[in-house]
């Protein structure tokens, strides 16, 4: 009888032994993978070594390696070299997006891949307000502390007020630059498509007449036909007689701070258009999209006036009389008492527009 155990493996085929043994390394594989994948989610989702948020601003054209040194530089990270491991594994390594990130405190590998490999980054805005001149929109860009450098006061009329979208540290100058290519950019997809007898010699005077507009009404739907009215106007040489231009020609465009006095009324300027036929030699504002497509579309009518009408919108008129009865309306409301609810459309008074081919001007203006 033999002395050897009968399980020896050395007695064993070679092809069970064989068998045996990748059974063997299939398990300490296994275990090591698993070991392995604990510690990646342990690397993962374990909090990070930053205290407080922090907001991190990767560069455009910044590789991995660059990224993971800034990301443990401002302590977002604990290791430079684990995030890079951990980019790699993740597949994000090749799809990480430039710009500026805030990253809550403790904030996780996984969390921080997450945010960079989707692009969400801070979102920062500029907004210059319909009917703004353009000094005050150099006001805005050089007030917005989130911008660099400086930009020079364009000509007013040249920029398209909007909501535009910025980058932490973009060059003021550049912004600008957006806000005047986009105003080209609507006039260019506009002016081919204007009404046909519209008395402007040139996209400039159609930037004047939008800038008038613009001031005159607050009320989008109202704007057609306050455009309607000043064209009108000007194709029957009147007048255009608009309060706004009085403010711009002696205050460039600030607020007087009282309504329209008769000295201001008659005072000698370029853009006094109660005083100078024609438009004015310049837009008094930055038009927004609204004004300019109504001036480049506005309806056919007969009408040549409008005042407030009392509840914040304007009353309109074909005839002087029936301006005169509108007038006359108004001035009930200032007497009851509810002027205080009417918007004038920014003229500081009531729109009284073609008030002086009367012999004299209704008293509206003080």
């Amino acid at each position: 009888m033999s002395g050897r155990d009968p399980h020896d493996s050395r007695r064993l085929p070679l092809g069970r032994r064989l068998a045996i043994m990748a059974a063997s390394g299939l398990a300490t594989l296994a275990i090591a993978l698993m070991v392995f994948a604990l510690w990646g989610l342990w690397v993962f989702g374990s909090a990070g070594p930053s205290e407080q948020a922090s907001s991190v601003i990767l560069r455009r054209g910044a590789g991995l390696p660059e990224i993971a040194a800034q990301l443990e530089d401002q302590r977002v990270v604990k290791s430079a070299s684990v995030f890079v491991a951990a980019a790699q594994i993740s597949g994000a390594a090749r799809r990480l997006k430039a710009g500026e990130y805030a990253f809550k405190a403790h904030a996780s590998i996984a969390d921080v891949l997450s945010d960079i490999r989707h692009g969400r980054i801070v979102r920062h805005f500029v907004t210059v307000p319909e009917g703004r001149t353009s000094q005050q929109a150099i006001d805005i860009l050089m007030g917005n502390p989130v911008l660099s450098g400086s930009a020079p006061v364009p000509p007013e009329g040249s920029i398209l007020p909007e909501t535009y979208e910025v980058q932490r540290g973009e060059d003021r100058s550049a912004v600008l630059q957006r806000m005047v290519s986009a105003r080209d950019k609507l006039l260019a997809a506009l002016w081919p498509k204007r009404r046909a007898d519209l008395p402007f010699r040139s996209m400039d005077e159609a930037m004047a007449m939008a800038s008038i507009v613009e001031k005159e009404t607050s009320i989008d739907a109202e704007r057609p036909r306050v455009a309607a009215v000043y064209i009108n106007r000007l194709q029957k040489g009147m007048r255009l007689e608009s309060d706004p231009t009085i403010i711009y020609g002696l205050t460039r465009g600030l607020p007087l701070g009282h309504g329209i006095r008769q000295s201001e009324l008659h005072a000698i300027t370029p853009y006094n258009t109660y005083l100078v036929t024609g438009l004015p030699p310049t837009p008094i504002c930055n038009p927004g999209r609204a004004s300019i497509a109504a001036v480049l579309d506005a309806p056919h009518t007969d009408e040549l006036y409008f005042v407030a009408n009392g509840r914040g919108g304007h009353v309109f008129a074909s005839t002087y009389e029936q301006h005169e009865r509108n007038v006359a309306r108004w001035r009930q409301v200032e007497q009851q008492g509810h002027a205080a609810d009417a918007v004038p459309g920014q003229g500081e008074a009531p729109a009284l527009a073609g008030a002086s081919s009367a012999p004299a001007r209704p008293p509206a203006l003080r």
